[in-house]
């Protein structure tokens, strides 16, 4: 198959399904995984088939160590390879609390899918890429953390701890994996409008009308799936270990 291979965790919807369109547009074959039945996804699935030529759903909880295993071998039988891994599966707090109030079994909960699961994976999916030959496009690991990986939120702390160790990681991959060809990027989105930020929807359409994002919008997850179909595609050659920062601006220090 002369198409390359991109597996996306989280890939059937907001960000993830964002990236999985602007891959399939950039000739990727995809190899979406989520924790969703495949019935459920039947509608995004069909929708990237009219553009891309391979697709295949795979269920899978990448904080599951069996399950993750499983995936990889899974992926690498149907396709026969994997040139890109998308790290983007990740969730939420059940329930944003106070610190003081937050409990260890949310931490637990949230590090093992958004830290634990990624960290992991790229493992396996490293050791796999360095047993094949390179393809038409070089091999890379695209790490999709959040802002929130260094602005606090003292209302979902295990979720910034998970992103800033997910950022750590893409640092260590980054390093391990340059002398083998293996490129490592973090992409770092702001305010996107998706199904995490939608019950808080109120509350950021407030900050940004009072000029919290200079470009002045919510981040739609296609802005973030263009900058990681570039990554993918290799156009962001020696440059391994970059962060891209997806925020319209929000972050820039400001008087």
């Amino acid at each position: 198959m002369s198409e390359p291979v991109a597996l996306i965790t989280g890939g059937t919807r907001g960000i993830g399904a964002a990236v999985a369109q602007a891959l399939a547009e950039r000739g990727f074959s995809l190899a979406l995984c989520g924790v969703r039945a495949p019935d459920e996804v039947q509608a995004i699935l069909t929708e990237l088939s009219h553009t891309v030529s391979q697709i295949r759903y795979f269920q899978c909880d990448v904080g599951d160590s069996r399950q993750r295993k499983r995936l990889v071998d899974d992926v690498s039988k149907r396709f026969g390879r994997i040139d890109t891994l998308i790290n983007n599966a990740g969730i939420a707090p059940a329930e944003r609390v106070d610190i003081l109030q937050a409990t260890e079994e949310s931490f637990s909960t949230v590090l093992r899918v958004n830290l634990q699961g990624p960290y992991f994976l790229t493992q396996q999916v490293a050791r796999r890429m360095l047993e094949q030959e390179i393809g038409s496009v070089p091999p890379c690991v695209i790490n999709i953390t959040s802002v929130s990986a260094f602005a606090a939120s003292l209302n979902r702390g295990e979720y910034c701890i998970s992103k800033a160790g997910l950022s750590m990681a893409s640092r260590l991959w980054a390093l391990r994996l340059a002398p083998c060809g293996i490129s490592v990027f973090e992409i770092q989105p702001g305010i996107i409008r998706t199904d995490m930020t939608k019950e808080v929807a109120d509350k950021y359409d407030r900050l940004i009308e009072q000029g919290l994002v200079p470009e002045g919008r919510w981040g739609r997850p296609e802005d973030v799936g263009r900058v990681a179909a570039a990554m993918a595609a290799g156009e962001l050659p020696y440059a391994t270990g970059q962060i891209l920062i997806v925020d319209g601006g929000m972050t820039i220090p400001r008087l």
